[in-house]
């Protein structure tokens, strides 16, 4: 006589390495967007980046207000080095 479980164990024990498994999947898919997702930020802050370059060179320092455009310029703070 073999030794066998319920046929609602084995049933059990299949559906849940079924839903292991997808969940597995699932993250692997989840993991490869994220570095996509990733690799897309590092372009466009590198696009942000140039775009200030080509503002400061154009403008000087300066806020811009992002919700009509107007700007005003940034007062350099000069350090005042204290002499001991």
């Amino acid at each position: 006589m073999e030794n066998k479980i319920t046929e609602e164990e084995l049933s059990t024990i299949k559906e849940q390495t079924n839903d292991q498994n997808k969940l597995l999947t699932d993250i692997g898919i989840l993991s490869a967007q994220k570095h996509s997702l990733l690799h897309d930020l590092a372009v466009l802050n590198g696009k942000i980046e140039k775009n200030k370059e080509a503002l400061n060179e154009k403008y000087g320092s300066i806020n811009i207000n992002m919700k009509d455009g107007t700007y005003s310029e940034i007062a350099e703070e000069v350090e005042e080095v204290e002499n001991e």
